[in-house]
């Protein structure tokens, strides 16, 4: 029940060939001829230009604008929490450094 089934490899079915012999050949190197001319590009069809309206790039001020705010009060957030965990971590220290002096003394 536990024992794990080995796969038997399938027998091959139909008409089976014996492989083909490849025979070396010769290599003849071919007449040099000139590269071709480099064709010159198709013009591409032209695009409609872009027209800001005075509506649109006032959007996409307001819309960077607002993107700058919030990576930058993401940032401040993960600068404050930083230095509030090196507070605490500070604090912790000279804490556990006066409660140990004190035990020192007492002895």
């Amino acid at each position: 029940m536990f024992r794990p089934k080995i796969p038997t490899m399938p027998t091959p079915t139909g008409q089976v060939t014996p492989p083909a012999v490849v025979e070396p050949t010769t290599v003849v190197p071919a007449a040099q001829t000139p590269p071709p001319a480099p064709v010159a590009p198709a013009p591409a069809p032209s695009r409609p230009m872009v027209q800001l309206t005075p509506g649109t790039a006032l959007a996409l001020v307001g819309g960077g604008t607002a993107v700058v705010l919030v990576v930058g009060a993401v940032l401040v957030s993960m600068l404050l929490a930083v230095a509030i965990t090196g507070v605490s971590v500070a604090v912790c220290a000279v804490v556990l450094r006066s409660l140990l002096a004190s035990e020192t003394k007492r002895r």
